[in-house]
């Protein structure tokens, strides 16, 4: 009998490893399955089905929790997450759109960007183009109790804490490294659960912000240290309605009129026209003096139409772009990205921080007056790809962009700058071919959409989108789930001016739901606009609640966007590098 002993114990000894090791591997590999994930609560809230966990038994599942537990402290470190290989605070938004594809949703918060990638049980969080907060749902980490947590990491360094109508959470926070914490948020423990599981991870990482925004900020509620509501609450009625109005001046220096809009009407910001600009150094003497200014406690927007082809307002002799019609004959997307970041870079060399810009018009109407070959083409698929990486390529430059005209320009054959267009398209057909573009670059973290002046009588009979309900509430904020800033095309053109009172345009569009009133011209035009939304809000025809969120949305994307009124320290803009730049691209693209 004793000699046969040894024989098992050997097989014993050459066993147990391997059949640890094929449990290991086996519980690992359940990563990739794809189970379905619990909702997502800390913000921003997106939200995944709940579903099933893959379940392990006994010791073995403690000893492999505990693994994971040990390997996401480990790869924190690094900055990395298990199973997925981008790194925060280094990897770009590119490689994670070309690794991973487009996401399923898009998220705009007061900390940045949030991509949504349910298919890999994760969602990535951007400061500008670079991650800097990667989330993961995994279902193996969700089978992570408190208890393990702590017994492998430690006590946290800090214990924060998030409730809303649905959950009630604790979140651990434990410092990876200097800039990164790794927390884990689970349920807050109860007698009935003193040890919850994980909920999902997050790794965040703070992201030094460039030089040229590390510059003294003068007033305090910029410095982001108040929450966007407390701000609010501190703003009289006539600051909150100056902030819904972006104005035009006349001049090229601060004239009286300038110093009226900036320093006694508060107004949100200013769009600039060609004749206010002469030379490069009169621009930045002009929107410093803008900056000085400005007495409102909210840093200015700094707006231009810098489309490139026929329509750009930047002086000094800077090589225009082809216009969007050839550049979508071209069609590279790559091309479009560039294009899109130098006229980012324009528009910063000159210190303006918003470009009315890119066009996302299908130009579906060869007899069209205003669009033409502002417009990527009539092929919706063009539009839709050229414009999101033109409108990625501002942002990446911190310039805030705006997609235009929604819900589509494109089908006219009259001048909205002279009188009122028709699209009498149903709902059905405009999503069909218009809304495509629109729809795809909100969900791409478009940040500003004006609205077109352009009756759609099969959507509101009498009035135009800029004052339109069913389309800017209805269709834009509803259906297609936009959540940033909606501002109007200039409300003294024509197609306003020829058909209502200026005055009560403005009342009707804040009711439909629009934040911003662009007000292109005349000083008086502004006063009556700002007069009426007063007292449509005194005599209760606008609630203050109304004007509170359109304020709320104006301050998160000036934040988003880290807007001061530093002044713009270089009194010459950089032409020849930039020329350079746009010769360089042009040279590689054209010929």
């Amino acid at each position: 009998m004793n000699k046969r002993k040894p024989p098992r114990y050997k097989l014993l000894i050459f066993t147990i490893p391997l059949l640890l090791f094929a449990l290991i591997i086996g519980v690992y590999a359940t990563k990739e399955i794809g189970s379905e994930k619990t909702p997502v609560k800390e913000n921003p809230v997106i939200t995944y089905p709940s579903g099933k966990k893959t379940v392990d038994s006994g010791n073995d599942k403690i000893s492999s929790l505990e693994n994971l537990v040990e390997e996401t402290f480990s790869l924190s470190m690094e900055g990395k997450i298990p199973n997925i290989s981008f790194i925060s605070g280094e990897t770009n938004w590119k490689e994670v759109n070309h690794v991973w594809g487009k996401s399923e949703h898009v998220s705009e918060t007061a900390k940045g960007r949030y991509e949504e990638y349910a298919s890999h049980h994760a969602t990535i969080g951007y400061a500008d183009q670079t991650v800097n907060d990667i989330r993961s749902y995994d279902s193996e980490l969700q089978n992570i109790s408190l208890n393990e947590i702590e017994k492998t990491g430690g006590q946290p360094d800090a214990i924060r804490y998030y409730k809303d109508s649905t959950v009630d959470q604790m979140i651990l926070v434990y410092h990876a490294t200097a800039s990164t914490d790794l927390l884990w948020i689970l349920p807050k423990p109860t007698e009935q659960e003193p040890n919850p599981k994980v909920d999902h991870i997050s790794l965040f990482t703070q992201i030094e912000k460039e030089p040229n925004q590390q510059t003294q900020v003068e007033k305090p509620i910029q410095q982001g240290n108040q929450s966007i509501s407390e701000v609010v609450s501190k703003l009289s009625l006539d600051d909150k309605i100056g902030q819904m109005i972006l104005a035009g001046v006349s001049g090229t220096t601060m004239d009286a009129n300038a110093k009226q809009l900036i320093g006694q009407l508060h107004v949100g910001g200013i769009i600039f026209y060609k004749y206010n600009f002469e030379t490069p150094a009169q621009v930045i003497q002009l929107v410093n003096q803008m900056k000085s200014g400005n007495s409102s406690s909210l840093p200015l927007l700094l707006g231009v139409d810098q489309e490139g082809g026929r329509v750009t307002r930047l002086p000094g002799g800077l090589v225009n772009f082809p216009p969007n019609k050839q550049i979508g004959q071209i069609n590279n997307p790559d091309f479009s990205y560039e294009v899109g970041t130098l006229l980012g870079k324009e528009l910063k060399e000159f210190g303006l921080n918003l470009n009315f810009a890119p066009v996302l018009d299908i130009n579906s109407n060869p007899n069209n007056p205003v669009i033409g070959d502002r417009s990527f083409g009539n092929n919706a698929e063009i539009v839709s790809k050229l414009g999101i990486q033109t409108m990625r390529g501002i942002q990446s430059q911190n310039v805030i962009t705006t997609i235009k005209h929604f819900p589509g320009h494109g089908d006219t054959s009259v001048d909205s700058h002279l009188d009122l267009p028709i699209v009498n398209k149903s709902l059905k057909e405009l999503k069909e071919l218009e809304l495509i573009p629109f729809e795809r670059a909100i969900n791409q973290g478009a940040d500003v959409v004006m609205i077109a002046h352009i009756l759609l009588p099969q959507l509101d009979k009498t009035n135009p989108g800029t004052m339109s309900k069913a389309v800017m509430t209805d269709l834009l904020r509803k259906q297609l789930g936009f959540t940033g800033v909606i501002i109007t095309d200039d409300m003294t053109m024509g197609a306003i001016t020829e058909h209502f009172d200026i005055g009560k345009a403005a009342v009707e569009s804040v009711k439909a739901g629009s934040d911003i009133i662009l007000v292109g011209h005349d000083n008086n035009n502004v006063v009556k606009i700002i007069s009426s939304l007063k007292a449509a809000v005194q005599n209760g025809e606008i609630s203050e609640q109304r004007i509170n969120e359109s304020i709320e949305r104006i301050i998160q994307l000036k934040r988003k966007y880290s807007l001061n009124d530093t002044k713009v320290e270089n009194p010459n803009p950089n032409i020849n590098e930039i020329n350079h730049s746009i010769n360089s691209l042009l040279n590689n693209y054209l010929h």
